[in-house]
């Protein structure tokens, strides 16, 4: 890959300065990054990421990395490492958004993303015409899904996020309704979709899983679909708070009001669970 040779651009947020430029001396580097710490002990990070290479699997492979060494600690450092990371690999926001977009994308329909199998399960258990997506984040399910054919419609309490997303459904031609919302407290009617999905969303929430279990079962005429991780420790860079195994899948489906549950394995737990006005 080649380095350039002059800085093109910088992002700086509190703790991270991203730069996408040459290798200055003295910097370590690990894989695709490189780093040190400034005269402030910001964490310096440099990086030949170009809008042809920047995707999220790659972002996140190279932030764990650094997480891994001790260089990053805590969501917000990562968090603002890959937003940096984002924003530094092209000329514009507008062209490293959808740079981001367009490769991310790929890497999931091609299956070199490691959460490709994670969607085509999700995909494969979505029942009816219509699905909501509560905590989108970038929004690449709600995406697939309606290329896919659905109608979608996509929920997330960044509004940032929301925003992201649906540009990026404008762009691609595709409708997806999104809207600023908190999984305890969805800002839809009752029996409004047919399908809920909660996609490795409610190992963020530190409580009320309960309560979102419900809102979504609330929502959703005909199923609700939750995917979660299973680690032996939770992932604070990624906003984890619970070490999620299958028995917590069946006391989460027994505080539930539903007419059947599923619980499986399949890249993390699943829960599937059917509506009691189903």
């Amino acid at each position: 890959m080649p380095t350039p040779t002059l800085l093109r651009r910088r992002h700086v947020s509190n703790s991270v300065v991203v730069e996408q430029s040459s290798i200055p001396s003295g910097y370590r580097r690990n894989s695709l990054l490189a780093w040190a710490r400034d005269e402030n002990g910001a964490l310096d990070i440099r990086h030949a990421l170009t809008t042809d290479t920047i995707s999220d699997a790659l972002m996140i492979d190279e932030l764990v990395q650094l997480v891994n060494t001790g260089v990053l600690c805590g969501q917000e450092q990562f968090e603002a490492a890959a937003i940096g990371l984002i924003l530094t690999c092209g000329d514009s926001p507008e062209s490293c958004w959808q740079a981001f977009y367009r490769n991310s994308l790929a890497e999931l329909e091609s299956s070199r993303s490691p959460f490709a199998p994670i969607h085509r399960r999700a995909l494969s258990l979505l029942q009816g015409s219509s699905v909501l997506e509560v905590g989108s984040c970038f929004g690449f399910f709600a995406l697939r899904a309606a290329a896919a054919g659905f109608d979608v419609s996509a929920c997330d309490i960044s509004s940032g996020a929301v925003t992201l997303l649906g540009k990026a459904a404008g762009r691609m031609g595709l409708t997806v309704q999104t809207q600023v919302g908190n999984a305890v407290e969805l800002p839809y009617p009752t029996d409004c979709t047919d399908t809920v999905t909660l996609i490795h969303l409610l190992e963020h929430l530190p409580d009320q899983v309960d309560v979102a279990i419900n809102e979504a079962l609330r929502v959703a005429r005909r199923r609700v679909v939750i995917a979660v991780p299973f680690e032996e420790v939770p992932s604070p860079h990624f906003g984890h708070h619970q070490r999620l195994t299958s028995e917590t899948l069946v006391t989460w489906a027994a505080r539930a009001d539903h007419r059947g549950a599923r619980i499986f394995t399949d890249h993390g737990g699943w829960l599937v669970l059917q509506p009691p006005g189903a």
